[in-house]
């Protein structure tokens, strides 16, 4: 299994910039009527047992749902022991140090390993997960497959974690108080995982917390949906992001300044952009040869043979980095359409690809294709996430590219 210490140094350092010892909400950043909310709905003694964080990435649904939980563990509502870290608190605060208290819990998407050959579930990966946690609480789904090292597989919340998830609150706390747990990207959960869930949310164990997080709020089943209270989560302020890096990261305000644009309030986008790992895969240039093949195969049949071989090269990917390629196309043609129509105050990105420029290059996005381009990757990358095989998909992508693109 591929742990964060056997990760290439590069990727690991793009991790480690570990938060403070203790995620509490003095540490997160911005979403402060967020942070209002739950800390008044606590200190109240109102607290439901089921509520859904919906966000972004990087816009700190994960750290504010450990923080919240911390806050509630450690007696920290109706300010007990003068406030997130006072007086004796300090024991039950050193548990969230390592992300260990007995009665947080966790369930997120796993994969089969060649240490997990069958069934895996959360607690197969544990302590991956809070070594993961504690060096990247903003850390993207797809920071956690490269952790997993899914390769062509998708991670998913199966029945078994459902399963472990009853035998575990079925149990007294260790404390006496609340029991937490934490459904990270609970749109990865299958069919049968929310049907079982779905029970326990209608009739939950006394003192039970549920917190389900989410960046698709429609991909989560109504029924559960429902009875949850929903929460949503903006993206965070430039000001936000760039202030924490000086602070944090000891950079130039310039620099951090253009991270924090670039970042688009996306907190772990702007670690990895500062660590300059965004090139770990070379999003821009293959958007550049595709682009540049639909081109020339219009009216050229033997360019075609280009475009073949560019989606047996995407193909050979794992899927996860397929999708993530596909989402990067979109906002590489949005960003060519809002330099179209006039708005290069909100282009943030530009390919560092020889020759290549997005003004040049966005004439050919306008209202008459953008739909019809936006509508085709989407449809890839749905049939990519249903296991469809990705080269005829792409190869079917491609061609409708070189209609597309030359659409007046």
């Amino acid at each position: 299994m591929l742990t964060l210490k056997s990760l290439e140094p590069k990727i690991f350092d793009s991790l480690i910039f570990c938060y403070l010892c203790f995620m509490q909400f003095s540490e997160i950043l911005g979403q402060e009527h967020i942070k209002s909310h739950l800390t008044k709905s606590a200190d109240l003694g109102r607290i439901p047992h089921a509520q859904l964080f919906v966000g972004p990435e990087g816009s700190g649904t994960l750290p504010m749902a450990i923080a919240y939980a911390q806050y509630i563990l450690c007696g920290n509502a109706n300010g007990e022991n003068g406030g997130e870290n006072g007086g004796e608190n300090e024991s039950c605060n050193i548990k969230f140090d390592k992300i260990s208290h007995p009665d947080l819990h966790f369930v997120y998407p796993t994969v089969s390993t060649e240490d997990v050959k069958t069934k895996p579930k959360s607690i197969d990966f544990i302590a991956d997960w809070r070594a993961f946690v504690t060096h990247n609480p903003y850390g993207s789904l797809f920071d956690w497959y490269a952790v997993l090292g899914v390769n062509n597989k998708q991670g998913l919340i199966r029945v078994e974690d459902a399963s472990d998830v009853l035998k575990t609150l079925a149990l007294k706390s260790y404390e006496g108080g609340y029991k937490i747990m934490i459904v990270w990207m609970a749109d990865k959960m299958n069919v049968e995982a929310s049907n079982k869930l779905l029970k326990l949310l209608e009739e939950p164990p006394e003192k039970t917390i549920f917190i389900l997080i989410s960046e698709q709020e429609e991909d989560i089943i109504q029924t559960i949906r429902s009875r949850c209270q929903v929460l949503h989560f903006g993206g965070l302020p430039e000001n936000c992001i760039a202030e924490t890096l000086v602070a944090k990261k000891q950079i130039d305000s310039k620099l951090a300044a253009t991270i924090a644009h670039q970042a688009q309030g996306n907190y772990n986008k702007a670690l990895h952009l500062l660590q300059n790992d965004e090139d770990d895969y070379p999003f821009d240039e293959w958007f550049v040869t595709w682009v540049r093949a639909a081109f020339k195969a219009k009216g050229n049949a033997s360019a075609i043979q280009d475009l073949i071989q560019w989606s047996e090269q995407i193909a050979g990917l794992g899927r996860e980095t397929q999708k993530k390629f596909l989402e990067f196309c979109i906002e590489m043609f949005r960003q060519a359409l809002l330099l179209n129509y006039e708005s290069p105050s909100l282009v943030y990105l530009e390919p560092k690809v020889e020759k290549f420029q997005l003004a040049n290059f966005a004439p050919f996005v306008n209202g008459n294709n953008i739909h019809e381009i936006f509508k085709e990757l989407s449809d890839a990358m749905y049939h990519i996430e249903r296991n469809g095989n990705a080269k005829i998909i792409l190869t079917d992508l491609s061609i409708k590219l070189t209609r597309l693109i030359h659409k007046k």
